[in-house]
């Protein structure tokens, strides 16, 4: 399949020969055009020449240059620091995942995964890089502007109107790239978790089935959920940025989620609000129920 109709560009890279051609058959039996690499080293050359992929899997332990050290790089490097990274490791201990996701690994494969679980994640990654790509392209003539904003009040329904909504409140903040992740995260559990009822025993089950994207959208066009919506207020002063989200959902338990858990650290979600806490925000606070939620970043140190 040529490059051009491919889903996406994935650079694969893993010191084992096995996993290299087992990894690539899998992206390009679903579409993909792949490009691998024994190491870090060899990947870090790869990218020096060539920055347009849409996704990078990456082995943690490799000789010469590791995942870890190949991921700081490219969070160096403003052309590929929105690159996602999918870290895949043999090494299953909490911290090491908790690293990986602090140094900006997009998700975390724990070997053995299902071949379903990595198309799954690829195509998440893939899908995320190409809708912020197009949404950064419209927004670049007009970003100043947003820097003007004062007080906005936002109401939405689908995962589509939070990424775009995320784009532009991003755009009004000193650091869009750092805000942008964890309002995603924000804005999104908002969608699937409090309007649609999607509890967390249910995303783990739809994610590894690769049904999640169909019961969101079958939800989205339930009668009992099609009217409800996301309301976000946003303010800035001198001081501050604040956002309000408030979804019309039952609320969840929020406690356990303010902090990585190490319980949670191989399920295939659930690290939203913890990262955004970490990397994007300096105060997360839910409140009442948990369909209420204030973000805060400060604008001046």
């Amino acid at each position: 399949m040529a490059e051009e109709q491919s889903k996406g560009r994935v650079l694969v890279v893993d010191d084992e020969p096995f996993n290299l051609e087992i990894l690539s058959e899998h992206l390009l039996d679903a579409g993909y055009a792949v490009q691998t690499a024994v190491d870090g080293e060899v990947a870090w050359d790869i990218l020096a020449q060539d920055r347009d992929f849409d996704a990078i899997l990456l082995d943690r332990m490799m000789p010469r240059m590791d995942g870890m050290a190949l991921l700081a790089r490219l969070k160096q490097q403003p052309e590929l620091a929105e690159v996602p990274v999918i870290m895949q490791t043999a090494v299953g201990a909490a911290e090491n995942v908790r690293e990986g996701l602090a140094a900006g690994a997009y998700y975390y494969l724990i070997k053995p995964f299902q071949r379903d679980m990595l198309l799954a994640i690829i195509a998440a990654a893939v899908g995320s890089r190409r809708e912020r790509q197009q949404l950064e392209s419209q927004l670049a003539e007009q970003a100043s502007c947003y820097q003007l904003l004062q007080r906005g009040e936002f109401l939405f329904r689908t995962l589509q109107e939070a990424r775009q909504l995320t784009l532009l409140l991003s755009q009004a903040c000193p650091e869009p790239q750092r805000v942008a992740l964890g309002l995603s995260e924000l804005l999104v559990n908002a969608v699937e978790h409090g309007n649609l009822g999607i509890s967390y025993g249910e995303k783990t089950r739809l994610l590894q089935q690769g049904r999640w994207q169909d019961e969101v959208e079958s939800r989205l066009a339930h009668a009992d959920f099609a009217e409800r919506k996301v309301a976000v207020l946003f303010t800035r002063d001198e001081m501050l940025a604040t956002f309000l989200i408030r979804d019309q959902g039952e609320g969840f338990d929020w406690k356990p989620f303010l902090e990585f858990s190490p319980e949670r650290a191989f399920d295939p979600h659930g690290r939203g609000i913890s990262m955004a806490r970490m990397l994007s925000f300096d105060s997360v606070e839910y409140q009442g129920c948990g369909n209420q939620v204030v973000a805060k970043v400060r604008l001046r140190s």
